[in-house]
């Protein structure tokens, strides 16, 4: 019984060391960002190229005109 008492304490002890560790949070968190930076560059090419596509052929016929 004794043998069997220590084994599931370190069974325990192991289990809880395993969620108490946050080795895994860092990359999680890293990731959300990345992928908001992502969703970000997406929106403002979304809103802005039409916008930048028509400058800078504008750009190009003046600059062509020369």
């Amino acid at each position: 019984m004794t043998s069997l008492m220590v084994s599931m304490m370190a069974f325990v002890a192991g289990i809880k060391d395993r969620f108490s560790s946050e080795k895994g949070a860092t990359a999680t968190e890293y990731s959300l960002l990345v992928g908001l930076i992502a969703l970000v560059i997406v929106a403002g090419v979304t809103l802005f190229g039409g916008n930048l596509n028509t400058f800078f052929s504008s750009l190009a016929v003046r600059v062509g005109g020369w």
